[in-house]
């Protein structure tokens, strides 16, 4: 006689529950690991790699892409904070706390046994009240550089330390200002990062030009040129084997001098022309000539180049050859054919740097370079990627800043101002969604907690003392120093709008979905899951 199995309900509750524990259990790690980083006062992590590279950061970004997370949960949620990052540059690892603290508070009433669509409910009332909310706090006013540097000074203070910092935004502002355009779209890759080991962190500089990291490879070639034509190529000044399978065959020794002659004479007649070029633009001045080509250029034709005083870079980068036109001025050339004074560009000086065996070839003196390079210094490797970093999230929040043109006050002042919103909205809400929705309120107060607890502070008593100011009219954020309340409009702190949108929008969505998982199945080939028939 066949037996019938039947379901086990208490089973089929007991593995919801262990789903939605396993969930929570991660965000809550995750929240625990990610939560000393937060603010200016937030510690460092070490990672260590397999090959021993050590590295310092306080980047949430670079954590949660370098630690080596094993958990699916965990890893769901710094993809999406991840994402946070690629979206806008920065909020990464608040991204991370608000989900951690969602789940947390979530906890308290599914052991309660409120049921996790209910919360979700309540999860998606908050996240649209708080959008509402966040459209009426911004504050829109005119973007000037002292805007733009009080921005990029809040979002390099919590990587740097804050004279550092205050260096960094300063190169960051006056860098998108070069290349910012009005009515044309910004274009961050503008903005060269080039990095030098070589002397201290507080000697990184803004060149308003270019940086290559290769110089002439002829020894006569001049090392400085002042006043130069740029010309901007993409021509092959060598004998270039053909794409096809051919051949050459001669009978004796004249044969072969003529076949070499021939080879010859179709890359000197395209160096004469570019020397022809250069006699005519600078004969009788003091103007200098180089050329930067994206292509090789042989010896014979070096030697031809030095002879005439002109510096020749040859396999320049693809993105230093769209770069040197902006720069410079000029356009770049596929063809000898093409060559006339309209298409070369010019400089004030270009010279050669040499760091042990590295080379760099500085192109500074532009008169109005739409392209610029930041030039990162430090003593040892760790520093300048904790650098590189940096600046590049400095640089994504005054590129923000510019397209948003609005700004939210910062150090826990949103939070706290959409806390005490939505506690007014839960009044006009009925149903069990309340609770919900009292739970989303309460997460958002996790970042000024997070914030006073990395200063050393009470986070309770910060709390209490923002929402009494706020009760009063003034939405205060939290001084780190003193653990009073701060003016950020005054004191110039301040946060990205789209940053805050994107971290209430992905946070909420993130949370609501992994409260609604009820099961954890493996996936993949040879892993179906052994269904019981009943």
């Amino acid at each position: 006689m066949a037996s019938i199995r039947l379901l086990n309900p208490n089973a089929d509750i007991a593995r919801k529950q262990a789903a939605l524990g396993i969930n929570i259990s991660a965000a809550k790690s995750m929240q625990e690991v990610m939560k000393s980083n937060l603010g200016p006062l937030g510690t460092l992590k070490m990672l260590v790699s397999g090959a021993g590279e050590i590295k310092l950061t306080k980047d949430g970004l670079v954590l949660l892409k370098e630690m080596q997370i094993q958990h699916p949960t965990a890893q769901l949620i710094a993809r999406s904070a991840t994402a946070q990052d690629d979206i806008t540059g920065d909020g990464t690892t608040t991204n991370v706390l608000l989900i951690g603290e969602m789940l947390r508070q979530a906890e308290r009433f599914l052991q309660e046994g409120l049921h996790p669509r209910v919360i979700t409910d309540g999860f998606e009332l908050g996240r649209k009240f708080t959008l509402e909310f966040l459209e009426s706090f911004k504050t829109v006013r005119p973007i000037d550089k002292d805007l733009l540097m009080a921005v990029a000074q809040t979002s390099l203070r919590t990587k740097l330390t804050q004279e550092l910092a205050d260096k960094m935004a300063d190169i960051v502002v006056e860098g998108v200002s070069l290349v910012h355009r009005a009515d044309t779209p910004l274009d961050l890759f503008m903005v060269e990062m080039m990095q030098m080991q070589h002397r201290d962190a507080m000697d990184t500089v803004l060149i308003r030009g270019l940086v290559l990291d290769h110089a002439s490879r002829h020894p006569d070639m001049p090392k400085r040129v002042e006043n130069a034509y740029i010309l901007t190529l993409n021509v092959g000044l060598e004998y270039e084997k053909s794409e096809v399978n051919s051949g050459f065959f001669y009978s004796n020794a004249d044969q072969r001098e003529k076949l070499v002659q021939s080879e010859r004479f179709f890359i000197d007649e395209r160096v004469r022309k570019i020397v022809e070029l250069k006699n005519s633009v600078c004969a009788g001045t003091d103007k200098g000539f180089v050329i930067v080509n994206q292509k090789g250029i042989d010896p014979p034709a070096l030697d031809m180049l030095a002879k005439e005083g002109i510096m020749a870079l040859r396999r320049a980068k693809r993105r230093n050859m769209e770069r040197l036109p902006l720069a410079c001025g000029g356009e770049c050339i596929n063809s000898v054919e093409e060559l006339s004074p309209a298409v070369l560009g010019s400089a004030g000086a270009v010279y050669e740097q040499a760091l042990g065996e590295d080379k760099y070839t500085f192109i500074e003196g532009l008169k109005n370079p739409l392209s610029c390079t930041v030039l990162v210094k430090g003593p040892n490797k760790h520093t300048i990627e904790q650098i590189n970093d940096a600046v590049r999230d400095g640089l994504r929040a005054v590129k923000n800043t510019l397209e948003d043109r609005s700004v939210v006050l910062g150090a826990g002042s949103f939070e706290i101002a959409a806390h005490s919103y939505l506690l007014e909205k839960i009044k006009t809400v009925s149903g069990r969604a309340r609770l919900g929705l009292q739970a989303y309120a309460d997460a958002l107060l996790a970042i000024p907690k997070t914030l006073a607890e990395n200063a050393g502070l009470d986070p309770q008593d910060a709390i209490v003392k923002l929402q009494d100011l706020h009760r009063e009219g003034r939405p205060f954020g939290l001084d780190l120093a003193t653990g009073e309340g701060i003016d950020c409009a005054a004191a110039g702190i301040w946060d990205n709008t789209r940053v805050k949108r994107q971290i209430v929008q992905a946070s909420s969505l993130t949370a609501m979905q992994l409260l609604l998982v009820d099961e954890l199945m493996r996936a993949g080939r040879g892993a179906g899951r052994d269904v019981d028939k009943y």
